[in-house]
């Protein structure tokens, strides 16, 4: 059985940022209730967090919990494997943890950002893409450097 259920599922641009002829790669975002690992009373941890070396800490657990607070929110791609030699449930280089108050917290487009940075990794961001009339691409990098993206179309 797994500790994550599935919040949502959706494409990002492979290497962060969105261009002519990127590549997508999609992303998932698996949540982890609150009561895994909980040290509250009546959980079954009475033992301790056996996830604590790989998720934000554990969290007590409302009395009026309805089951959708959360410990964490660790985002992944699509076919990154699940069990490493810690654990059966950790997932081996997740995109980004979150603790569940962290996820809660920020908008969308906190949360985007912080994805598109993570599949970017030390590559340059793009921040301009230029089109020329003879169907060229460029882009712009924020170092100020320039790539053909897509050569002029033969007539």
């Amino acid at each position: 059985m797994s500790i994550y259920a599935t919040l949502w599922h959706l494409k990002f641009p492979r290497y962060g940022d969105d261009h002519t002829d990127c590549e997508w790669v999609d992303v998932i975002a698996q949540g982890v209730p609150a009561h895994i690992g909980s040290p509250t009373p009546g959980y079954g941890y009475d033992g301790g967090d056996p996830y604590a070396e790989f998720l934000p800490a554990a969290v007590e657990v409302e009395p009026d919990d309805d089951g959708t607070a959360l410990r964490a929110v660790v985002f992944v791609t699509a076919g990154t494997a699940k069990g490493t030699t810690r654990s059966g449930q950790e997932y081996v280089n997740p995109l980004l943890v979150l603790s569940g108050r962290a996820y809660e917290a920020l908008s969308f487009g906190q949360v985007h950002r912080r994805i598109c940075d993570a599949l970017r990794g030390s590559r340059r961001r793009i921040v301009l893409e230029e089109w020329s009339a003879d169907g060229s691409v460029r882009l712009v990098f924020e170092d100020r450097r320039i790539e053909e993206a897509r050569r002029k179309l033969d007539s």
